[in-house]
């Protein structure tokens, strides 16, 4: 081990040690210790590293610094010109291919903060109290575990994880160290939706029968393209990216937005999917289907992605209610009649998005002779914030009520555990689809009860030397 080496293990031993005593003298586990220690006089700012800062990770960072209350500590990347936020060292070919993808960085910060490759070597920095982690899909679980042991809490974006597996441990984790971890599921922070929670579950549309949302972007013919493998531009750290996944050569699209159509790190079901299925679920009180059919495939599109271009879902619930979501990506039109979520209930329907909804009476059908019992209703987010025009950025508030939570140390608006449930949604879609079988789910257990052996399928083996806690 070098000098180097000795001294920053030396320096993060004495300051753990300080944590763990100051925690105790508050009564407190020592993993508590940091967010109390930010907040000694309810004034100071709260220490914030990002873990992945490319397109996502750039977003939530801005709105971050937006909050008076946040210090940007540290930068972490395995790509490096995103970690020294200089645009023009990114290479040309990631500018030609992903555009405005790519951030336009140049930010300006208040202080000097750490810039690291390796987020291991971030979670060390002094003055972090939490982090926000916008890496691919399958680094999630890794990274919000390790950071929750080295005491820190965490913002997690969305999908939750690449394995049911990995949700649960995530969970686990979360509990053991007593961090607080919010998940990106920014719908949850939209006061069109938590309006409509209240309303719905109320039975404003009586007993909901059947849920519609989708997700519709015809990339025909090309799709994300068909490229050779090459070696990776100069800065990125490939290996690294790959983290727990395979070793496979590179691709132009793989990284660093493509990566979501390719189902080692990541799908459709679980970038868009999971934001309206999160919606649905919430809406009708449920927890998780008990049964999944799915359809689908690559149909269409010529391109190198190993996720359908068309596929339809199924889910079934113990209400009896039944949600169908769509993924159109080799064609155009609409899957729900207005918004982006479409409920049909026994007295009335329900179109919603975040900007506005709209609540329609039922109509009688066959034989039946009866009036509506409900009135129709109909508002936009201004009309419910009480001020004309208003706009909301439903993400900024999941922001905002995360850096509330941690220093009340409450529970986020979308909690490590609804995240997990709302995730568990796409993995069993793309499990189903690639079974071709009903899949029958035990939601306290988390098993396929109809096939028990393809349970081998909510994890998988992480390549060395990456493990789970």
């Amino acid at each position: 081990m070098s000098p180097e080496e000795l001294n920053l293990n030396r320096r993060h031993f004495l300051k753990t040690s300080a944590i763990a005593a100051t925690g105790l003298s508050f009564g407190l586990k020592p993993l508590e210790a940091p967010s109390i220690l930010a907040q000694p006089n309810g004034n100071s700012k709260i220490g914030v590293g990002f873990i992945g800062i490319g397109n996502r990770g750039s977003d939530l960072m801005h709105l971050f610094m937006a909050q008076p209350d946040v210090k940007v500590v540290a930068l972490c990347d395995v790509y490096e010109p995103y970690i020294y936020r200089d645009r023009s060292k990114v290479a040309p070919r990631f500018i030609e291919i992903y555009g405005g993808k790519v951030p336009r960085m140049g930010e300006q910060f208040d202080q000097e903060v750490g810039r690291y490759t390796d987020f291991r070597k971030m979670l060390e920095h002094k003055g972090l109290d939490a982090v926000v982690i916008a890496t691919p899909d399958h680094w999630h679980a890794i990274q919000t575990i390790m950071a929750c042991d080295a005491g820190k809490d965490v913002y997690v974006e969305k999908p939750l994880t690449i394995t049911i597996h990995e949700g649960r441990k995530m969970v686990e984790a979360a509990q053991r160290t007593n961090r607080v971890v919010a998940v990106g599921l920014n719908r949850r922070g939209s006061t069109v939706y938590q309006h409509l929670a209240q309303q719905v579950q109320n039975g404003a549309i009586g007993k909901v029968c059947v849920g519609l949302a989708g997700r519709v972007s015809n990339m025909y013919p090309d799709g994300i393209g068909k490229y050779q493998s090459e070696e990776p531009p100069p800065g990125l750290n490939w290996d690294m990216w790959l983290g727990p996944r395979e070793v496979r050569p590179f691709q132009y699209n793989i990284t660093p937005y493509m990566f979501r159509w390719w189902k080692a790190y990541s799908s459709q079901m679980g970038n868009w999917g999971v934001h309206y299925m999160d919606v649905i679920r919430w809406l009708i009180n449920e927890k998780a289907p008990l049964a999944i059919t799915a359809h689908g495939g690559k149909y269409v599109l010529n391109d190198d992605r190993t996720i359908p271009d068309t596929m339809e879902v199924i889910f079934e619930f113990a209400s009896g209610a039944i949600v169908k979501f769509s993924i159109n990506e080799a064609s155009s039109g609409n899957v729900v009649t207005e918004g982006e979520i479409e409920l049909h209930g026994t007295r009335g329907n329900l179109f919603a998005s975040e900007r506005h909804y709209k609540i329609v009476p039922g109509e009688p059908g066959q034989f039946q002779n009866w009036q509506s019992t409900i009135s129709g209703d109909e508002k936009k987010v201004s009309d419910l914030l009480g001020a004309p025009d208003q706009r909301e950025n439903s993400t900024a508030n999941l922001v905002r009520n995360f850096l509330d939570c941690v220093k009340s140390r409450k529970t986020p608006l979308c909690s490590l555990e609804e995240g997990h449930r709302s995730t568990t949604f796409a993995h069993l879609a793309n499990i189903a689809l690639e079974m071709r079988s009903r899949i029958e789910w035990n939601p306290e257990k988390e098993m396929i009860t109809n096939l028990p052996e393809v349970n081998k399928l909510l994890h998988y083996e992480y390549r060395k030397p990456w493990k789970l806690g």
